[in-house]
């Protein structure tokens, strides 16, 4: 693979590898309704392998509803009533509809994957909820150089095919910008940050338009549902998860790369579709929806369904569908520290409790994992610090710092008494998590009462100043 193909499909971090299997259930359990065996790009291919679209405008809604499709960017809303939502609100002005193709989430590649392989399919998708949202634009939001080459060719290779033209942004690359509001903020002349909300995007968005934000794995299945109808999307998952849907696995395994699973496939089966653990010993944890997700520890917990529902039972998340396998060999507490130092060097700087609490956080996880204990003291001020910043920022990176926070202290609580009595190897030996290169490591230091009385009274997010 060359260095613009890797940049294309997302995969140059880890080399990833797609998945393939015939159109129906593989002898591994994986499916390819969404990934095709082999990319189809242009679009007279397209029309050879799909068919023209089925149903439409409100009819294709109520037959979403019927799929019980949900959104595939993290939230898992329901895709009908989002859709019911807009077009209701559209009026005489019209609406807009925006696929979020950024994936700012640095262990994902799946989004990336989708758009590489089966453009024409999310263009569909598009085209087929701007229909029946009766929307006047429509816009692709992605944050590769390489992909928005791609994408532009495709899309004039469409020509007048789509009733609602495409336009395609390019948007400033950074882990908050991928929010439905920061991609509206950002449509409306402003920067890529998230922005404070009520409104929500399907109230007033784009222009002040009631805007449809969508995923474009999301889309693709709308234009399958199109096509195939809510029965046949049904056919695989669960009664309250069904169909399939994209999932990357990286980590400690033998294959990293992105397949579609029916939902519902337990994490272990999800694991053994790359290869399963690469490492001796095994499985120790795995982090289940990226870095907004939850560790989920090894053993028995692996049989869990991989489902929002299950897997939130469980202590862990589905998220955008990320998997992450430590090994036995390897340190969660030094892994979690550098997702969290990276978070911390994400914030969008608008919120006091995010400016102020998250680096305190990193800080106090990395004295567990690189200091000496007692660590009792860390601990404590961990959880002020949790109840600190969770729920106070203008968008969810706090929650999900705190999320995967407080999950590491819980599967990683035998760790962390061995770690009281001396350095730990494996927090300095090798890194197991895709996070971005370029970041150092920090002194690791503990925080002072002044410090925690800076985060006690930084800004709500009523209080910030907007950029």
């Amino acid at each position: 693979m060359n260095g613009e193909r890797a940049e294309l499909d997302g995969d140059a971090a880890w080399g990833l590898d797609a998945g393939h299997a015939a159109d129906g259930p593989a002898a591994d359990g994986s499916l390819s309704r969404l990934l095709p065996p082999v990319p189809v790009r242009e679009l007279r291919a397209h029309e050879a392998r799909y068919g023209p679209p089925g149903l439409r405008g409100g009819s294709l809604i109520d037959e979403v509803t019927r799929a019980g499709l949900t959104g595939r960017g993290g939230a898992a809303y329901p895709a009908g009533p989002k859709l019911s939502s807009v077009r209701e609100r559209a009026g005489l002005r019209g609406s807009v509809v925006v696929a979020n193709g950024m994936e700012s989430e640095p262990a994902s590649a799946k989004d990336a994957s989708l758009l590489a392989r089966v453009p024409h399919l999310v263009l569909d998708g598009i085209a087929l909820a701007a229909e029946a949202v009766a929307a006047r634009s429509a816009y692709l939001c992605v944050r590769r150089q390489a992909q928005a080459d791609m994408l532009a060719a495709v899309i004039a290779e469409r020509g007048a095919h789509d009733p609602v033209p495409v336009k395609l942004v390019l948007v400033p690359e950074r882990y908050v910008s991928s929010a439905e509001s920061a991609l509206v903020r950002h449509l409306n002349g402003g920067p890529a940050l998230p922005g404070f909300t009520p409104p929500r995007p399907f109230e007033r968005g784009v222009r002040g338009r009631p805007t449809l934000v969508s995923n474009v794995e999301t889309l693709a299945n709308i234009a399958l549902i199109s096509r195939h109808g809510a029965s046949w999307f049904r056919s695989v998952g669960t009664g309250t998860a069904p169909g399939s849907v994209l999932v990357t696995v990286a980590g400690a395994v033998k294959r990293p790369g992105v397949h579609e699973i029916p939902l519902g496939m337990p994490v272990r089966d999800v694991l053994g579709l790359a290869g399963g653990c690469a490492e001796i010993g095994g499985v120790q944890a795995v982090l289940a929806g990226g870095f907004f997700g939850s560790w989920l520890p090894g053993g028995a917990p692996l049989d869990t369904p991989a489902t929002p529902d299950a897997l939130r039972s469980a202590g862990a998340s589905f998220g955008a569908g990320i998997f992450l396998a430590l090994p036995a060999g390897g340190c969660g507490l030094a892994e979690t520290t550098r997702v969290l130092r990276y978070l911390a060097e994400q914030s969008a700087g608008q919120c006091g409790p995010c400016v102020n609490g998250l680096p305190a956080i990193a800080d106090a996880f990395g004295q567990l994992a690189f200091g000496r204990g007692p660590h009792v003291r860390t601990v404590r001020e961990l959880r002020e610090l949790f109840g600190l910043v969770d729920g106070r920022g203008a968008c969810h990176l706090p929650d999900g710092v705190t999320r995967l926070g407080e999950s590491a202290l819980r599967v990683f609580a035998e760790d962390m008494r061995r770690h009281e009595r001396g350095p730990c190897p494996a927090a300095f030996g090798s890194r197991w998590l895709p996070v971005p290169a370029g970041l150092t490591r920090a002194p690791e230091r503990r925080q002072t009462s002044r410090q925690m009385a800076t985060i006690k009274l930084g800004t709500s997010p009523e209080q910030a100043v907007r950029p």
